[in-house]
């Protein structure tokens, strides 16, 4: 993938069950002698990879397809805007979860901060990985909407980590809004937003430095029926589940529904209107009942500019276009964000991305098969899945629960499930 291969000067280290980010060295952790065999190559299951590999453990990953600019995977599709959960695509419902998820992206932030502050290229090799201001748009005051005033007041009681607070009516006109638009507040926050075909590859080829293994294969059927066989066929101690959707068929997990999304890719060169450099964005509200209130509009990178969004539950078609009515709507939406954008030309690879995002009924799950085996013995499954579209924001978190559960394992402790104990809720 990338011409030469090095040692990586970083690594990923478990500190009171939460990932750092570590520069200079070399991991020192000491070879654990034990196979992790970790199944889907998207962010979740990449970023849980280097977290074990990084730990000690010989990692091999399985995934029918890996990140590749001609054929993208669904985290290449990704918005990639670091949030803080809630996230606009998509309301995490359940409390525990909301809890989890919060700690796992604080986590996300610290990191992908410092993999832009201190890391820097990886041997001339981009990551992909850009702090930007992010811009977040409301059609009432925040004081009207009880949700949006505490996620704003829990980001401030942030700021020591979070950089870049402003909320001030101000934004609106200072971005050229249009009036039609109906904004009415807004706050912007310095946040991580990630070039997910860079930062994909970035991963594959920072993983085989390290010395993972690929397997190019799709698994089929349920993971705890064949689990043995699989752990015997990859000489393997433990396995992790990380692959989204098919947790429906792999995990049995009956809860697992696609959220279809799509983004418009415009070519973001200053020509045909002014450059941007922020992000913009306008957060679903679901007392709409539809998704036709929400605008994202992030530079994907110095010259791509992507444009959305939708949230279509339970549509697992992949058959939208640029004159699809629900894609203009939401081309339409931006346009009235960003003087001139009507005119921009189209990406000369690809004008529209579409994807489904992986969710689940109660939200995302991290967390120990606790279904017993056949011989009643634990089963030696961890699962991440189910982040849909926040896989990105949670990534570096969830590899961290995923370490956790690992050593669990190994210390022949019971599974139990996801609950607030320990949970760090922000």
């Amino acid at each position: 993938m990338f011409a030469k291969a090095f040692t990586p000067n970083f690594y990923l280290e478990l500190v009171n069950n939460e990932l750092q980010l570590c520069i200079g060295t070399p991991s020192p952790a000491a070879p654990k002698n034990k196979r992790i065999l970790v199944i889907g190559g998207g962010v979740s299951g990449m970023t849980s990879a280097w977290a074990l590999t990084d730990q000690g453990y010989d990692v091999t990953i399985l995934s029918e397809r890996w990140a590749d600019r001609k054929n993208r995977i669904t985290s290449q599709i990704a918005g990639a805007l670091w949030e803080y959960p809630p996230a606009v695509c998509g309301k995490h419902t359940d409390a525990i979860s909301l809890c989890h998820s919060k700690g796992w992206a604080m986590t996300s932030y610290k990191i992908f901060e410092e993999i832009v502050t201190k890391l820097g290229e990886t041997d001339g090799i981009d990551h992909g990985v850009r702090m930007r201001t992010a811009n977040f748009f409301f059609d009432t005051p925040l004081e009207a909407r009880t949700d949006q005033l505490e996620k704003w007041e829990e980001i401030c009681s942030l700021s020591h980590t979070i950089k870049g607070l402003k909320r001030s009516v101000d934004l609106i006109q200072h971005h050229s809004v249009d009036q039609k638009a109906g904004m009415k507040d807004a706050y912007q926050l310095l946040s991580p937003a990630i070039d997910t075909d860079v930062y994909m590859m970035w991963l594959h080829f920072v993983l085989s430095c390290k010395g993972a293994t690929f397997v190019t294969e799709r698994i089929h059927g349920s993971l705890l029926d064949q689990e043995e066989e699989l752990l015997t066929r990859f000489d393997a101690y433990a396995m992790i589940n990380a692959t989204g959707l098919s947790a429906l068929e792999l995990a049995g997990d009956k809860s697992v529904y696609p959220l279809r999304g799509a983004i418009i890719r415009v070519k973001n060169d200053g020509t045909k209107f002014p450059k941007l450099t922020e992000a913009l964005a306008v957060t679903h509200d679901e007392t709409y009942g539809t998704d036709e209130d929400m605008v994202f509009i992030v530079p994907r990178n110095d010259n791509i500019l992507i444009l959305g969004g939708i949230t279509e539950p339970n549509e697992w078609d992949l058959n939208l276009t640029v004159d699809t009515p629900v894609i203009k709507r939401m081309r339409e939406r931006c346009n009235a964000f960003v003087p001139g954008l009507e005119n921009a030309d189209y990406d000369d690879e690809t004008d529209l991305l579409q994807g489904l995002r992986p969710f689940r009924g109660s939200n995302v799950r991290v967390e120990r098969e606790t279904k017993p085996r056949d011989d009643g013995t634990y089963s030696r499954i961890v699962h991440t899945y189910g982040q849909g579209g926040s896989g990105f924001s949670l990534s570096f978190g969830c590899a961290g629960t995923v370490v956790s559960l690992v050593q669990e394992i190994e210390d022949s402790k019971p599974p139990a499930k996801m609950e607030l104990v320990n949970a760090v809720c922000y």
